[in-house]
């Protein structure tokens, strides 16, 4: 029984590092606390409660995981600090001996964190030296599916649809973190599409571990959610985020393509352009397959924005077979990489391989690959100017500038006016600022100062 008595004016701060999905998921934490009369702390202000929701896709992931909580025991001193995401699910007890942590919970634990203070706070712990307490689930024994969906001060929603993942690629740690692949149901994921509508959103990005493999514990499909989505009146955009390539089907972009609310959007995985290497991270598809897909959406949406997730620098990933990857994301009509330097993961399959890359070598791949992203983004962003767009301004002001996204996700600026916040509205879009990469709104009918 949760006594909400010990929470009155007591206040909170939360930290979110890592993926879309965690900040979500810290979103429905933020909401459950604040229904419990727990206010979220103002800034500089010292909180009551931290709670921390981290991420390990790296080993530089986890280094920053530690600095972030550190830097919140030292801004909050007399907090009850409780870690909590991949981060904690995987190493709990080297968190936990951090000075300062009282609580580490693991994923199938994190959405019960009042429940959690709550006990806390009634058992009177005061010595804030002590070891912090660890409650974590056995990965195989993670089942639970909790809805989340983030809003804060952000326009655009991220609503969660699956967790999980089954594919155990052997450079990942996603799968041991986060458990089975499972999910909500189609019913309640529409449901909270339309209460993202009511509130006034009009913006969702569908988010998830492996968002194609939905349906696995409701016997549903991800092409089904998508339509029954695409049906909720109010939400006039979705954005689909990563999906495995071999999950895309043609059915999916097809109905993409004419679509009344799926944007002209996709953020697909390919984490190397040269077949061997993929069959060493035991990906489920080889480059054919990758063009075709790239080719399939291009057909049907020629102005759609792809961006596409590499990793360099995998055990065995060979000079030869780097160049030939590198010939390959050159030559595909993608929009923007996204590049990651391959990480030793413990407990990964990747450790038993041969050959290791020299991390100077590793800087150097991923060097190329961003010179690459760097000029592709350009000549995307260049072949829209000049274009009528659709734009959705955002609430975030830097200096005297606001920006916002057209329906195929270039990013345009225009000076702050707070009436145009959370609202769509007819740009052209005009010149490219290369050091924001942005480029000019010019509105088509002038908009109230």
């Amino acid at each position: 029984m949760i006594d909400t008595t010990i929470f009155e004016h007591k206040t909170a701060v939360y930290y979110t590092l890592g993926c879309k999905l965690n900040f979500a998921e810290t979103s429905t934490i933020g909401k459950q606390l604040a229904q419990a009369g727990i206010a979220k702390a103002q800034k500089g202000q010292q909180a009551d409660i931290c709670v921390i929701n981290t991420c390990s896709v790296t080993e530089l992931a986890d280094k920053k995981c530690r600095q972030a909580i550190r830097k919140m025991i030292k801004q909050h001193p007399d907090a009850i600090v409780l870690v909590t995401g991949c981060y904690a699910q995987l190493k709990p007890t080297e968190i936990a001996s951090i000075e300062g942590v009282d609580m580490v919970l693991g994923s199938d634990q994190k959405m019960d964190v009042l429940s959690y203070i709550n006990d806390f706070k009634k058992t009177n712990h005061i010595d804030k030296t002590d070891k912090g307490e660890v409650f974590v689930t056995k990965t195989n024994q993670i089942r639970a599916f909790t809805p989340s969906c983030s809003a804060d001060d952000r326009t655009r929603h991220f609503l969660k649809v699956q967790d999980g993942c089954d594919y155990y690629c052997t450079y990942c740690t996603i799968p041991f973190a986060r458990g089975r692949s499972r999910n909500g149901t189609i019913s309640s994921l529409v449901a909270q599409a339309q209460e993202v509508a009511e509130n006034g959103g009009k913006e969702i990005v569908l988010t998830g571990v492996n968002i194609g493999d939905f349906g696995k514990s409701t016997k549903e499909s991800f092409f089904d959610l998508v339509k029954a989505l695409d049906e909720v009146e109010g939400i006039e955009r979705y954005r689909i985020s990563s999906i495995e390539p071999n999950l895309l089907t043609d059915e999916i972009i097809e109905f993409v393509a004419k679509s009344k609310r799926f944007m002209p959007h996709f953020h697909i995985p390919l984490q190397s352009g040269n077949d061997e290497v993929l069959k060493l991270m035991r990906r489920k598809y080889d480059t054919a397959l990758f063009a075709h897909k790239i080719e399939k959406i291009k057909e049907l949406l020629p102005h759609a924005f792809i961006g596409v997730d590499v990793i360099v620098g995998v055990r065995g990933e060979t000079d030869k077979f780097f160049a030939n990857a590198q010939h390959f994301i050159a030559s595909l009509p993608i929009s923007q990489l996204h590049v990651f330097t391959y990480s030793e993961r413990a407990g990964t399959k990747a450790l038993e391989m041969d050959n290791p890359v020299d991390p100077q070598v590793k800087h150097q791949r991923s060097k190329a690959l961003l010179d690459i992203s760097e000029q592709k983004l350009q000549e995307f962003y260049l072949q829209n100017q000049g274009a009528v767009q659709k734009v959705l301004f955002e609430s975030a002001k830097l200096g005297n500038t606001m920006v916002g996204f057209t329906e195929n996700y270039v990013k345009v600026a225009s000076h702050y006016n707070d009436a145009l916040v959370n609202e769509i509205v007819d740009i052209t879009i005009g010149e490219l600022d290369t050091e924001s990469m942005t480029m000019e709104a010019h509105f088509t009918i002038t908009q109230n100062a």
